[in-house]
């Protein structure tokens, strides 16, 4: 709820980076690009800092390429030198103070998801008051950073939750089949108990209990475990069967796939306006400069944080968003369009990460297509169709009860869940305690055969 997986998300990155020195910008990006010699234009190009100098990044398919933007030289490999600046400016802790715990070809607990594949190997560097740092070889980024409060949170909350830890994790297909069936079997094993416990439950109060009638026919732990049951039981099974939808295991939960942006970056169309005076115009100390053709038209996108961007059209003013009209005219076969400046059921965020204004656009379509575009990056947010609408509610409704209404009124929503989780809690010490017993019985009852 409240502390997640450790991971270096677009905030922290940006918090962390340097602002851009348009004055060491040199080199245009068509001439970076050029260097390359790449026979087809890149999907991705982004100016930034690496190590006190700009630097163009360009990702063409799965390859990755750094060029100097004040030299135009290519950065053929990160040095450990290298990463040791980067993780101690990151940190903002001498470098003296670090500890080099080794170049990590394999996956560790930190960094066992498949994202991390194309990074490696990772530069570890650890400090005395715990941080723990990974700076990528191939990228010279800090891909991951944790610290010991991070690490213990997630040991007891994101770990056991997904259960990520890093023998199963590391095999994917083996922990998405674990996944799927433990939580299949909880789910099952949740409804069989709610159909014994409503089969027992008498409304008649045809038992007897401390010698009154009754409508539950234990005492002790079974009787707390039925109560309980009966109470949570249902959200046990909900909170159990949303968890297996998360991990999207039926065709009907396909998703939607949709792009304003252009697959491919034409650098040409951006040599008539110069990175850095696109900097210059755009009013703010900027950490990242992106290169983004929309509809065919060239656009600076910078960004100062991951909330404060501006963009800069190669052939015109600086703006602060995307034009609504346009990018409906790029979408096609819209049957609306709202600018939404509040989340609405279908586009919320708890922590109130998703941006705003947003633009929400209902397809024309068999599908009933819905996306929600963030205006200052043209950008698609979230996306639903007739199938996916039903995810939204089975699982984020059913597993985390992110309700509009509560999230509007908190803290609603977390005294609400935390109720929930204690009952939940409850319910599950009582199923212990009756297994440890009827194991403890089968064992006596098994000593006493053999000693016969």
């Amino acid at each position: 709820m409240y502390s997640g997986f450790p991971e270096v998300g677009p905030e922290q990155r940006l918090d962390k980076a340097e602002a851009l020195i348009p004055a060491a910008i040199h080199v245009s990006p068509e001439e970076a690009y050029a260097r390359l010699q790449e026979p087809v234009p890149p999907n991705e190009g982004r100016l930034a800092m690496l190590d006190g100098r700009p630097v163009y990044r360009f990702r063409t398919g799965r390859d990755r390429w750094i060029v100097y933007a004040d030299t135009g030289d290519l950065l053929v490999s990160v040095s450990q030198a290298m990463a040791l600046s980067v993780a101690a400016r990151w940190t903002g802790r001498p470098a003296t103070e670090a500890h080099f715990d080794g170049l990590l070809r394999d996956v560790d607990q930190w960094t066992v998801s498949g994202e991390y594949a194309a990074l490696r190997p990772l530069f570890r560097y650890s400090w005395p008051d715990g941080e723990q740092l990974y700076v990528s070889s191939r990228t010279g980024e800090v891909v991951q950073y944790t610290t010991r409060r991070t690490r213990v949170a997630a040991y007891f909350g994101a770990i056991p939750h997904w259960w990520y830890w890093t023998p199963l994790r590391r095999n994917g297909g083996w922990w998405f089949r674990f996944v799927v069936w433990s939580s299949a079997l909880a789910t099952g094993a949740g409804m069989l108990g709610l159909v014994v416990g409503c089969w027992m439950y008498s409304p008649r109060r045809r038992y007897r209990f401390r010698g009154e009638p009754a409508r539950i026919p234990y005492s002790g732990a079974k009787r707390w475990h039925m109560i309980l049951g009966l109470v949570f039981g249902s959200l046990a099974c909900t909170w159990s069967f949303s968890g297996l939808l998360s991990m999207e295991p039926f065709a009907w939960q396909g998703g939607v796939a949709a792009a304003l942006r252009d697959s491919s970056i034409r650098l040409d169309a951006f040599t008539p306006k110069p990175p850095s005076v696109a900097l210059g115009q755009a009013g703010l100390p900027a950490k990242e400069l992106d290169f983004v053709n929309l509809g065919g038209r060239p656009y600076f996108l910078t960004r100062q944080s991951a909330q404060v961007s501006r963009i800069v059209p190669v052939n015109g003013d600086p703006i602060g968003q995307f034009d609504t009209a346009r990018i409906v005219d790029l979408v096609g076969n819209v049957a609306e369009a709202v600018v939404l400046r509040a989340y609405d059921a279908y586009y919320l965020d708890r922590n109130g990460r998703h941006p705003l204004p947003a633009l929400r656009i209902r397809l024309a379509d068999a599908k009933r297509s819905e996306y929600y575009v963030d205006l200052k990056t043209a950008e698609i947010v979230e996306a639903y169709d007739r199938r996916t609408r039903w995810n939204r509610w089975l699982y984020h409704g059913l597993h985390s009860w992110d309700l509009p209404w509560l999230y509007r009124y908190r803290p609603a929503w977390d005294v609400l869940v935390l109720a929930l989780l204690l009952g939940g809690i409850s319910l599950s010490i009582t199923a212990v305690v009756l297994g440890w017993r009827a194991s403890l019985r089968a064992c006596a009852s098994r000593r006493l055969t053999l000693l016969k």
